[in-house]
């Protein structure tokens, strides 16, 4: 899902850059002391879940679980994957330094957004958990697709048929992460709860 360089318009790239910038800003400042070691927790849960990449017909597509550090840090999700897509531009040439903007944007946003729609029900019993859960995982996919989407129709409206099939890709992918997501705030309410507030 990343996009790499040389592919979005500068206009598209300087939106995505200033958009990312204001929720590193309010990231960061959100973030306690107390709060750096999960974030970097789930930084590198996002650094490695995108390095598994799972074949659907002719392609590839990979897991992304920007739904479980959004719903699990909110507005630190920002920092936390902007570092992992960082560490994969320089490591891996995955996305790339002039789009980390919009690759950090498309991700991030999503789950912060996500956050707050379900947060409250992560808090209830567990299969309002589970259903939270799954939920902001499934849809915090399907629009970080949404997202990408958006910002190559904007570069070239040919790309309208690639963005229909990005979108379609990751239907299953979305499916996947939904049950993860499910999965692991279940598991948190269990061991840790006060990772859910």
């Amino acid at each position: 899902m990343h996009i790499s360089e040389g592919v979005l318009s500068a206009p598209v790239l300087l939106t995505g850059a200033v958009l990312s910038l204001t929720g590193l800003t309010l990231g960061l400042r959100k973030i306690k002391n107390e709060d750096i070691p999960k974030v970097a927790v789930l930084s590198s849960t996002f650094f490695v879940a995108s390095l598994i990449h799972i074949p659907i017909g002719p392609t590839s597509a990979h897991l992304v679980l920007n739904g479980l550090v959004g719903m699990l840090l909110g507005w630190a999700a920002f920092p936390s994957i902007f570092v992992a897509l960082l560490l994969q531009a320089l490591l891996f040439q995955f996305g790339g330094l002039t789009t980390l903007g919009v690759n950090t944007f498309a991700m991030a946003m999503p789950g912060v957004l996500l956050y707050y729609v379900f947060r409250k029900m992560l808090q209830k019993g567990k299969n309002l958990a589970f259903l939270g859960g799954f939920l902001g995982g499934f849809l915090a996919l399907l629009v970080a697709a949404f997202f990408i989407s958006i910002a190559l129709m904007e570069t070239e409206k040919s790309f309208v048929g690639i963005a229909g099939t990005l979108l379609a890709m990751h239907l299953p992918i979305a499916l996947i992460e939904g049950i993860i997501t499910g999965f692991v705030v279940v598991y948190l309410k269990k061991v840790k709860p006060e990772a859910l507030i």
